[in-house]
């Protein structure tokens, strides 16, 4: 039985004890309220229920029972767009709380198995539960994902991801005004030395590169239009973050939950809104795009108003 004993981190201090579980373990809403209503919960050593409000300072100890063998179940995803598709890939316009592929403790909606119900087949290569994945986005950032649907194209693709040829680029809304204004971030990322679920700027972590340039400036936070050069987990969340300038819903990484519950963002404000790359079969560069959808959107409009 895996448990975890830690103390609350300060981003998570008044969460409920569900939501705060899913973003510390990776978990879905649901697998961690059962977690809760199953006794396996305690905070300072009392056992707390699901919609319990985490104090400052507290030792949660979680403890649950092993998931089930990670397998894909073809279940519709609604929300999940097709922007392009061909007998080599499909580009999907992918909703937040939406998984790219199944893993350990996550049983909410999944790229694989929403293509899976749709009828679409996808290359085999690879890991059976992320067949024809090249690339990931976070469960709580929406957006533009290509899937390899032919085995050629799974081969070429992963290695324009890893050669970094691919064009990334997200909008995002960081708190406060990052200075200067438009600039690289360069500084590697590995796991967080204290908190397993985190990731951090640290020494000895992976080299990761980002480009920003502010977009427009609000009086509580900025729009950013922003580069991948790298594609590390969480690479923009941390890079902001370790700025002091968290995206704006994410309180894993610090954001302000008031802002975030004012401007009604229950997410990390962030989207891949364009992907290029060099199409496997005909190796002609194509570019894809992805409107802003109405949660951050309307979290623009209470910015402006």
């Amino acid at each position: 039985m895996p448990e975890r004993l830690l103390p609350v981190p300060d981003g998570l201090v008044g969460e409920r004890v569900d939501a705060a579980l899913a973003k510390l373990l990776g978990l879905s809403r649901t697998r961690a309220a059962a977690i809760a209503d199953e006794g396996g919960v305690e905070v300072d050593f009392r056992t707390a229920g699901r919609s319990d409000r985490l104090p400052a300072g507290a030792l949660l100890a979680v403890r649950w029972e092993d998931a089930t063998p990670v397998v894909v179940e073809p279940i519709a995803v609604p929300g999940l767009g097709v922007v392009f598709e061909d007998d080599d890939l499909i580009v999907v316009d992918k909703p937040a709380g939406v998984a790219a592929h199944p893993s350990p403790g996550w049983l909410g909606p999944t790229v694989v198995g929403g293509l899976a119900a749709a009828g679409v087949r996808v290359s085999t290569s690879g890991a059976a539960e992320r067949a024809g994945i090249v690339h990931r986005l976070d469960a709580g950032t929406s957006g533009l994902m290509v899937v390899a649907k032919s085995e050629p194209a799974y081969t070429a693709l992963k290695r324009a991801f890893k050669e970094r040829t691919v064009d990334k680029v997200y909008l995002a809304l960081a708190q406060g005004h990052p200075d200067p204004t438009s600039g690289t971030i360069d500084a590697p990322i590995g796991r967080h030395p204290k908190a397993e679920y985190r990731f951090a700027v640290v020494t000895d972590g992976r080299p990761s590169v980002t480009h920003y340039d502010t977009l427009e400036a609000f009086r509580a936070a900025t729009l950013l239009e922003v580069h991948l050069e790298t594609g590390r987990t969480h690479q923009i969340r941390v890079h902001f973050a370790h700025l002091r300038h968290p995206l704006v819903g994410d309180t894993m990484y610090g954001a302000d939950p008031v802002l975030a519950e004012r401007l009604g963002v229950d997410r990390q404000w962030l989207h891949a809104a364009r992907l290029g790359f060099a199409h496997p079969g005909t190796g002609e560069h194509v570019e894809f795009e992805s409107p802003l959808p109405d949660d951050l959107r309307h979290a623009l409009d209470l910015l402006d108003q």
